[in-house]
């Protein structure tokens, strides 16, 4: 199968690319810029271009695309969200409705799309997929991600595609990596557990994600599936533990009220109310199941294979900020 990669360079995609083709797909990736994927052609176009976005496609003349756009900053602050994920709302949006134009014209018979399985409304127990999204009393910097989001599931929807709703990402190139923006804050003693750390994590590995999508691609299957790990953690069982794997300080734990004033409203709902979800439906449909079972298993910051391409310089280490020192 010829298989396009929109967004082939960031933290899935370049897990993804070696993996289809090492399954046997013809695999060409779409970037905004001309740094390379770890393996296959590239293409080059800027998703929000709808001209150069189709000419691109149509070079490319793909059977199936998976839709990995996304622009989020290696360090968004939790009190300027909608700031900092504007560009990649409007990939989630604008861009993908270019390029499902784009694929359509292209005769694309399979659509995969990434989406969020931590953006449930909050609850007792973990979500399915039949649980309703986060739109009763959402934070006011995560409301335009969220439309993003459901505008982008819906724009997938009617391009026949399944989402797959992946857990919070980790692995090389993520901010849970040796040289990501979380583990930065951990290390420095900047993260501490927020109230009672209440919310839900389910996790999901880069890799893990990679293979979701592979078996994926050859399913008859349309709707939003949650892909995570089976082992669910709260936030404040969660950051001691991460904190341990670095030799980091333990995290502190600081008052809701007190860090409002730090992180928002937005900050604060991060530690205390994020939902975790359930994966057992895509175990059944897709035949998958995650090799990082747990979070716990699976972290090994400053240990990872990165699966950097050799011609591209390394990443700066993010600097450490003060935002969650409260």
């Amino acid at each position: 199968m010829r298989v396009l990669v929109a967004g082939s360079t960031g933290v899935i995609g370049r897990r993804l690319v070696p993996l289809l083709e090492a399954v046997g797909h013809e695999v060409t990736g779409l970037s905004r810029t001309r740094r390379p994927a770890t393996a296959g052609r590239t293409v080059t176009a800027d998703a929000l271009d709808r001209d150069a976005l189709t000419g691109a496609v149509a070079d490319a003349a793909p059977d199936a695309v998976v839709n990995l756009l996304t622009a989020i900053p290696a360090a968004p602050d939790p009190r300027r969200l909608a700031r900092d994920f504007a560009a990649t709302n409007r990939l989630r949006t604008e861009g993908a409705r270019n390029l499902y134009a784009a694929a359509a014209q292209a005769g694309v018979t399979r659509v995969l799309a990434e989406g969020l399985a931590y953006a449930y409304q909050p609850g007792d127990g973990l979500a399915d997929e039949d649980a309703p999204l986060w739109t009763g009393r959402t934070p006011r910097q995560f409301t335009p991600v969220l439309a993003a989001l459901i505008e982008l599931e819906r724009l997938t929807a009617e391009a026949g595609g399944l989402v797959l709703r992946f857990g919070h990402l980790y692995g090389p190139g993520s901010a849970f990596a040796g040289d990501g923006a979380f583990t930065a804050r951990v290390r420095a003693g900047k993260l501490p557990v927020v109230g009672g750390g209440t919310s839900t994590l389910s996790f999901t590995h880069a890799d893990d994600a990679a293979t979701a999508l592979v078996a994926a691609l050859d399913k008859d299957l349309t709707g939003v599936l949650n892909v995570v790990d089976d082992t669910p953690v709260t936030m404040a069982e969660f950051l001691p533990a991460f904190a341990r794997t670095l030799d980091a300080p333990a995290p502190g734990r600081v008052p809701a009220a007190r860090a409002r004033l730090a992180v928002g409203g937005w900050g604060v709902a991060y530690m205390n109310e994020l939902r975790g979800a359930r994966n057992s439906r895509a175990r059944l449909r897709l035949d998958w199941r995650p090799r990082h079972a747990s979070w716990a298993d699976g972290f090994q910051p400053g240990r990872e294979r990165t699966g950097a391409d050799p011609a591209r310089p390394s990443p700066a280490r993010p600097t450490c900020t003060g935002r969650w020192e409260v």
